[in-house]
């Protein structure tokens, strides 16, 4: 009989046996609400070995469009001649520790009244103790949520899991598609029951209750927070890719693009009147992850100009100060959160996170210690600069000895190919034209910003150097770049703990200026210049 991996942990296989019979017997949590049963379909696996060695996928099964992903409990092994290996779609990244905090006066709609708990001056319940929130932060690969005490304004928990719905697409565009078909409902299931889950975990752990979290914050990119409250995403995926609630906000029938529901009415297993708050949009695919970032770091009262850039599969740049702002999105896609690389991966344990080249040798360092599995964002960034600079590659990302492919860890097999460097150079060319074509529209170049805040994703861990060397973020003097981590979530947790600063943002964000890159006569050039790995040239006007 051949072994079933998952991870470093190996089970004989037997036949009859499913996926979430081996879960079991490795102590592997898998969601589930339906008793294994099909019908919850949250016990989402992907296999990525050993997929012929299953039985056919079931009826249970047929919104799982690729073979590689299966319910556990339908995933029935028939060869166990067969090596199969599994992933459950709910791993633990590593959680940004490090984050800028603003600090704002506590003011939370959520408050105590002798006995009573209020909420915008309503009584929702009599006090039982303790007044939770929610801060979400629903990523396109990775949610983060903090768990605050509205009576203190104390973080209790900080939570984090990666995006379930990756069976519908890497990316935004992918998953309007797949929402759009015949599974429409799936995605917004499949993350509900994940953030059910990990409250439910939490809530164990913690030993508190569900019921005594009576307020939550969500903010996302325009298509994950539609995704979230259950509203249609498709006009997010076509021209002028504006959600259905940003057509209201300029059809005049709504004042703001903020949405506020009742937790009962989206099945979030908190205290069933909770009201459930969706930061405001941006613009476009510019959600309310931006507009927690602005928060995030007082650019909404700054009086300097400053650039923020959120990376991520969607990046968006933010270009300007307290007296106007310019915006944009950068489709830049999962390269380097994992997709689209041959040996890429998220940040998990045994991801390269950072990479040097001394004589030839690669030098690497993964998460965790752990032994090396694939390239996480920023090795990725690393791996690249360091190419470029032992001239192993040139600008144009060709290995100058004319193979196809450069070995990073031999004897693990992991490599970097040129379709794998061509699909990095035109995620960092969206960058590139994001951040010039606002930095130019805004009438300023990047050695005039004060300061370049860089946030979301693999933003806090990259190397500033090496990502500037290669044209990944704006040429900045190192000293005015502020890697400020998960700006969103933070920004969230304000909007969680002032009332003020959640009124604010929701006007602010009426007046900042959405720019179409697309539209720009000279976008291909710059992308094409982009695709290049070397330093943005700083003064733009004259480029």
């Amino acid at each position: 009989m051949s072994p079933l991996h998952h991870g470093d942990e190996i089970l004989e296989l037997v036949a009859d046996q499913s996926i979430f019979d081996y879960a079991d017997a490795l102590g592997v949590r898998v969601p589930t609400s339906c008793g294994r049963t099909g019908d919850c379909h949250e016990c989402i696996v992907e296999v990525k070995r050993g997929a012929e060695a299953l039985n056919d996928p079931t009826g249970f099964e047929s919104f799982l469009l690729n073979d590689n992903y299966r319910l556990a409990c339908q995933a029935v092994v028939k060869d166990p001649d067969e090596v199969i290996e599994f992933a459950v779609l709910r791993r633990q990244p590593r959680i940004m520790t490090r984050t800028v905090s603003r600090g704002v006066p506590l003011d939370p709609l959520t408050t105590r009244a002798g006995d009573s708990v209020m909420f915008n001056g309503e009584e929702i319940d009599r006090y039982r103790g303790h007044i939770y929130g929610l801060a979400i932060d629903v990523g396109t690969t990775t949610v983060v949520l903090n768990l605050a005490d509205l009576e203190s304004g104390e973080i209790v928990h900080t939570g984090s899991f990666e995006n379930p719905q990756r069976f519908g697409g890497s990316d935004t565009m992918r998953r309007i598609t797949y929402d759009n078909g015949e599974y429409r409902g799936e995605l917004a299931q499949v993350m509900l029951s994940s953030i059910n889950f990990e409250i439910g975990d939490m809530a164990r752990r913690l030993k508190v209750r569900r019921r005594h979290i009576y307020e939550a914050v969500i903010v996302g990119n325009s298509t994950m927070r539609e995704l979230f409250f259950g509203i249609d995403v498709q006009s997010i995926g076509e021209k002028p890719y504006r959600s259905p609630i940003e057509e209201e906000l300029i059809e005049g029938k709504r004042e703001t693009t903020a949405l506020n529901f009742k937790a009962r009415d989206l099945d979030l297993r908190i205290f069933p009147d909770a009201n459930v708050y969706g930061a405001p949009l941006v613009g476009s695919h510019i959600g309310g992850d931006v507009s927690a970032d602005i928060l995030a770091i007082g650019m909404d009262e700054s009086e300097d100009v400053v650039a923020l850039v959120d990376i991520g599969t969607n990046t968006e740049v933010v270009v300007g100060n307290r007296y106007g702002m310019l915006a944009a999105s950068c489709p830049a896609g999962p390269a380097f959160e994992g997709g689209e690389v041959t040996f890429g991966m998220p940040g998990y344990d045994g991801a390269i996170e950072s990479v040097r080249i001394t004589g030839g040798a690669v030098e690497y360092d993964t998460i965790g210690d752990a032994p090396p599995e694939g390239i996480c964002g920023s090795g990725l960034v690393d791996l690249l600069a360091e190419l470029v600079r032992t001239r192993v590659i040139n600008e144009l990302g060709v290995l100058e000895d004319g193979t196809s492919e450069f070995d990073v860890v031999p004897e693990r097999g992991i490599t970097i190919s040129r379709a794998d460097m061509s699909a990095l150079a035109q995620a960092k060319a969206a960058n590139y034209c994001g951040q010039w074509i606002v930095m130019r529209e805004s009438g300023t170049s990047p050695e005039n910003l004060t300061r370049l805040y860089l946030a979301g994703g693999f933003a806090n861990y990259i190397d500033v150097e090496n990502a500037r060397d290669i044209g990944f973020i704006a040429n900045v003097p190192v000293d005015r770049v502020a890697q400020v981590g998960n700006a969103a979530l933070e920004g969230a947790t304000i909007m969680l703990m002032s009332r003020v600063k959640r009124r604010e943002i929701e006007l602010l964000t009426r007046d900042i200026e959405h720019l179409e890159l697309e539209t720009f006569p000279d976008f291909f050039d710059l992308f094409v210049e982009g695709c290049q790995f070397k330093p943005m040239k700083q003064d733009l006007a004259s480029a």
